[in-house]
């Protein structure tokens, strides 16, 4: 597959976050040369998506690199897309990256963080005020305890948002009440970064056991899915969220 493909992250003034989509990209373009990758962001990094287009001819598959189908998704990048929209360009823009495949990523990451029966795990995302798009981050922490199960693992998962501190302190009281010694917390991120890092003084917080496993990153999965989207939108395979702009 020969394609041109805009990662699209959303930026934060932690520079952890943009290190790690640069090794989503670079992952990317290693596993298939033939795929020319770019990042761009949303905000607060550079180069913002009009200035990253600006250098970008032909077809361009835009796949953002977003847990969740919300505001940033739905209203922001497709104005950015429409603001850049000019003759010779041509974008397609695919859904972000939430898909099962994930599921076993965040399992690997609470496995090799030392996740043990008797633990509970806090499975923390952002948190949107887009009612639907929290709604399947908690049916993706149902997934997450149905996969641990899976490979021998029966513990308790409970679902936190960073941006709220009383959901982050509550679940964690949910998962200590249903018997966990231990909490860990998976972080349902690409990358750490100032809201993980408010989860941790959260929990110190509580003066309770508790342990921060590894975030999403450049996991087999996440790539797998970046270039799944990258060749769906290439070939003009749309899911109703997304959308091509001529």
């Amino acid at each position: 597959m020969s394609a041109t493909a805009l990662l699209v992250a959303h930026g934060s003034r932690d520079p952890r976050f943009a290190a790690t989509a640069r090794q989503v990209r670079d992952a990317v373009e290693r596993d298939d040369p033939a795929i020319r990758v770019e990042v761009a962001y949303l905000d607060l990094d550079e180069p913002s998506v009009p200035d990253a287009l600006a250098r970008l001819d032909g077809d361009v598959a835009v796949v953002p690199l977003l847990l969740g189908d919300a505001f940033h998704n739905r209203v922001d990048l497709p104005a950015l897309l429409a603001e850049s929209a000019r003759p010779g360009l041509r974008t397609a823009h695919a859904p972000v990256l939430a898909d099962p495949r994930l599921t076993d990523a965040l399992a690997d990451r609470a496995l090799d963080a030392g996740l043990e029966t008797g633990d509970g795990v806090l499975m923390c995302a952002v948190g949107s005020s887009d009612a639907a798009a929290d709604s399947a981050t908690v049916r993706r922490g149902a997934d997450l305890a149905d996969t641990l199960a899976r490979r021998g693992l029966d513990v308790a998962v409970d679902v936190a948002f960073a941006t709220r501190s009383d959901s982050v302190l509550a679940a964690d009281g949910r998962l200590r009440a249903a018997g966990a010694t231990r909490v860990l917390v998976a972080p349902w991120f690409l990358s750490a970064g100032t809201l993980t890092d408010r989860v941790e003084r959260l929990l110190d917080g509580t003066g309770r056991p508790w342990r921060m496993a590894g975030p999403l990153g450049a996991h087999p999965a996440v790539v797998d899915v970046v270039r799944a989207r990258i060749a769906a939108a290439t070939a003009g395979v749309m899911s109703d969220s997304g959308s091509t702009h001529r």
